[in-house]
This record gives C-alpha cells, structure tokens and sequence, in this order.
C-alpha cells in the first residue's frame, strides 16, 4: 500500500507578496524551474489577505523564523528576496526549496518539503517576528 503524501497546511500571504513572489517566480521559471514552479504552486494554494489582516504569526517575507527540522536542525533565519540573500547571515532567498516551504506557514505548523538533492524533509516552525516597519518599508 503506497502512502499519500501528507496533505499541505494551509498557508496565508499579503497581497503584496503574492504579487511579487508570483512575478518573481515566473521569472525564475526557465533557470530554476523547481523551485519556482513549487513557489508558484505556493501562491496558487494560499489564502490572500490583506497587510492589516495578516496574523502576526505568518511567515512572510522579511519574518524571522525559528524552525527545526527533521534532520535534528534547529535555526533562525530571515525569509528574504534573492538579491538579500547571505546564508552566513541567516538570511535565505524565497527562491530556495527551504524558502518556498517556509512561505506563509504559521508557528506550530510543520510541512514536507524536497531539497535540491532529491532527498524529503520536514520542518515545523516554532516561532515567527515580524521585521520592523521601518525595515519592511526600505524592502519595499
């Protein structure tokens, strides 16, 4: 008996986000198609609301997530655009399998997700900040 992938949690974004995580995704579709097709497919799947309706809790870009993984890892990192990104920073691109997981989950919410090499994780998340509005605004 073949076992059903676990089904997806449900996730939220800003309409914002969805914009430009959707465009940004599109353009990324020939050098990565992976990792921005499952984007997409993110976007696809996600309840759209407003920035004042956004739970506090959500990943979006520019949170910083506290999440352990299913290989004993435990880390913090920011969610940022492609062009921000610094691993030695913490600060990992949307356009990474890792970053499109992380998008839109809340804290206690765990998903499955594929790294580059083939090989399925799962992390959950534990805590989410929200970046200063003044740092949101400079981003923007």
């Amino acid at each position: 008996m073949t076992q059903k992938p676990p089904r997806k949690p449900k996730i939220v974004v800003t309409e914002s986000d969805l914009e430009r995580l959707t465009g940004l995704a599109t353009a990324a579709l020939e050098r990565i198609p992976e990792v921005a097709e499952e984007l997409l497919n993110e976007m696809d799947r996600a309840k759209v609301v407003s920035p004042k309706q956004m739970p506090a809790d959500v990943v979006r870009m520019g949170s910083i997530v506290e999440f352990d993984s299913d290989s004993a890892q435990h880390r913090r990192v920011q969610l940022v655009f492609p062009g921000e990104a610094d691993i030695e920073q913490g600060k990992i691109s949307i356009l990474t399998p890792i970053g499109t997981a992380l998008i839109g989950l809340a804290a206690g919410q765990s998903i499955a997700w594929t790294a580059r090499d083939g090989k399925k994780h799962t992390l959950t998340v534990k805590t989410v900040e929200q970046p200063s509005p003044s740092l949101e605004k400079a981003s923007a």
